[in-house]
């Protein structure tokens, strides 16, 4: 269900270099956020840093609402950078596996397999 990563990379080398990669395959960066910066704002003490990126591709996301309006609550995609003990992760949640436990149509099913192909990339070339 989940598509995780190591990489040696600081956190903020692996957030830029996942930024960039986005754009280089075809996904714009809607919006990051900065979730460890927000609990400590909070004045929560979490030591991790964490960034989540909204990531959406117009023409498939075009597709998917087209075809099922309620999906709108799974868009965009997410791709999170985080640190957990010490070391930088880059993943996401599996849109196929999301998409096919809230519908069975198999022009979702294109998509959801697409966009999982580019999402997956992404995090493979931010590593």
């Amino acid at each position: 269900m989940y598509y995780i990563v190591e990489t040696d990379k600081s956190f903020d080398q692996a957030s830029t270099d996942l930024e960039a990669a986005v754009g280089h395959l075809g996904f714009g960066v809607l919006h990051i956020h900065d979730l460890g910066s927000t609990l400590r704002s909070k004045g929560i003490t979490f030591e991790e840093q964490c960034k989540v990126f909204e990531v959406c591709n117009p023409v498939q996301a075009a597709k998917v609402l087209s075809t099922d309006m309620r999906l709108n609550m799974a868009l965009p995609c997410r791709i999170s950078v985080f640190t957990e003990k010490g070391k930088t992760k880059i993943g996401l949640i599996k849109p196929v596996q999301m998409l096919s436990a809230l519908s069975q149509d198999p022009v979702l099913t294109e998509v959801s397999e697409e966009v999982e192909a580019k999402t997956i990339q992404m995090v493979d070339e931010a590593k």
